[in-house]
């Protein structure tokens, strides 16, 4: 299979024992792309994506403040941001969002930390990657006002809301994007959105090294298991997995303008002139 692992954190400690050798299992599984995600709210943490991305021809990186992290935000990580905005292998800002599901940061500063990042990825010409838990109402009325109107999109993370809350954000110019917990038991409503949404739409993740998909659920997770992703919403489509999951990896080249090799092609999202 030709997959794309939309959403991993290759950086954590959880890789430190065997990373080269993980990232070799995804290789093997047919990961041809991957973008790994860098969040603070450490000023290096920040950019803790990024190495992997400049020495593997294969991974792109993200930078943003997690809305966990949002009470820790300071003017200093915003600089950082900006800074790592424009490095080349830097092609998305996030994860960022609103998460009511813990509410470690209270919400009134998850949403003025969100904003701001808003405000920094449109000034910068990059798509966002939204964490939403329990957030979504809010979620979408603050991308309505503050980023619909950019042009960019971007992708919903780990998308965990209504085929309406989906159709939504792609009306908006964003990307679908399922992980593990598309293949529990429990999670039909979230096969029947990836069953619903247009297949051009829809990307696939592991989120690593949350949220392992079924077959491997409690352990660590990892890039290679984002052919489970593929097998499940292969199921529910009615599909082989591997044209799923080579439609997704062409969504992701086609959204971030990347061709076969990985080289940048001039499409952007929304069909403006590339801001890379």
């Amino acid at each position: 299979m030709n997959l794309t692992d939309s959403h991993a954190h290759v950086d954590v400690s959880d890789f430190d024992a065997d990373r080269e050798a993980m990232l070799d299992r995804a290789r093997a599984a047919g990961v041809g792309t991957l973008l790994a995600i860098g969040n603070g709210p450490e000023l290096e943490k920040l950019g803790a994506a990024l190495p992997y991305a400049e020495t593997h021809d294969w991974i792109y990186a993200a930078a943003g403040i997690h809305p966990h992290e949002a009470r820790h935000a300071t003017d200093a990580h915003f600089a950082e941001l900006e800074r790592l905005a424009h490095k080349p292998r830097v092609i998305a800002w996030g994860e960022i969002g609103l998460d009511y599901h813990y509410d470690h940061s209270p919400r009134e500063v998850q949403e003025k930390v969100f904003r701001h990042q808003l405000a920094q990825a449109r000034a910068a010409k990059r798509p966002v990657i939204i964490h939403c838990r329990e957030a979504m109402p809010d979620c979408l009325k603050i991308l309505e006002q503050d980023w619909r109107s950019s042009g960019l999109g971007g992708i919903f993370h780990c998308f965990a809301g209504t085929l309406d809350e989906a159709r939504q954000a792609i009306e908006m110019g964003f990307l679908i994007s399922f992980a593990g917990n598309v293949t529990y038991p429990k999670a039909q409503n979230l096969r029947d959105v990836a069953r619903e949404i247009p297949l051009d739409q829809l990307l696939m993740e592991t989120d690593s090294p949350f949220l392992a998909p079924q077959p491997h659920r409690g352990r660590r997770n990892e890039p290679a298991y984002v052919a489970e992703v593929a097998r499940t919403i292969g199921n529910v489509r009615d599909l082989p997995a591997n044209q799923v999951a080579e439609m997704a990896s062409a969504n992701f080249r086609r959204f971030f303008g990347l061709d076969h090799s990985g080289n940048r092609t001039g499409a952007v999202p929304g069909g403006l002139s590339s801001h890379f």
